[in-house]
C-alpha cells in the first residue's frame, strides 16, 4: 500500500514537497517512480529512482526543479518540487516497481498510490 501526503495550493515560482510511504518490508527491493495527470490528459512520468536510491531518471519537463529521494529506513520516497509552473498541476502519484531499472512507462509498474492534489496558480 502507497500512502501519498504533501500536495496543495502553491503560487507559481513556489515550492512544495510530496511524500510517499510503503507499507511492507519489500519496499527497498521496488524502484519508486512519480507519475502525474493533469485534468483531460494521460498519465506522465515525472521521476523514478533506483532501489538503492543511487539512480534516479527525471522527464525533461521536470529535471532542474524536482528532486527524487528515498528514505529505505523509513519506507519513504520524496518529491521536491522547486520553481513550480501552472504547467505543473496535476493529480500525482507514486507507484512500486519490482525491477532494478528506472521505468518510465506507467504499465510497468505493479503498485500506486491514491494520489495527490499539486495546484499551482499564476
Amino acid at each position: 500500500q502507497l500512502v501519498e501526503s504533501g500536495g496543495g495550493l502553491v503560487q507559481a515560482g513556489g515550492s512544495l514537497g510530496l511524500s510517499c510511504y510503503a507499507a511492507g518490508r519489500a519496499f527497498s527491493s521496488y524502484c519508486m517512480g512519480w507519475f502525474r495527470e493533469a485534468s483531460g490528459k494521460e498519465r506522465e512520468f515525472v521521476a523514478a529512482i533506483s532501489w538503492s536510491g543511487q539512480s534516479t531518471s527525471y522527464s525533461d519537463s521536470v529535471k532542474g526543479r524536482f528532486t527524487i529521494s528515498r528514505d529505505n529506513d523509513k519506507n519513504t520516497v520524496y518529491l521536491q518540487m522547486n520553481s513550480l509552473k501552472p504547467g505543473d498541476t496535476a493529480v500525482y502519484y507514486c507507484a512500486a516497481a519490482a525491477t532494478h531499472s528506472l521505468p518510465v512507462a506507467h504499465d510497468e509498474y505493479n503498485y500506486w498510490g491514491q494520489g495527490t492534489q499539486v495546484t499551482v496558480s499564476s
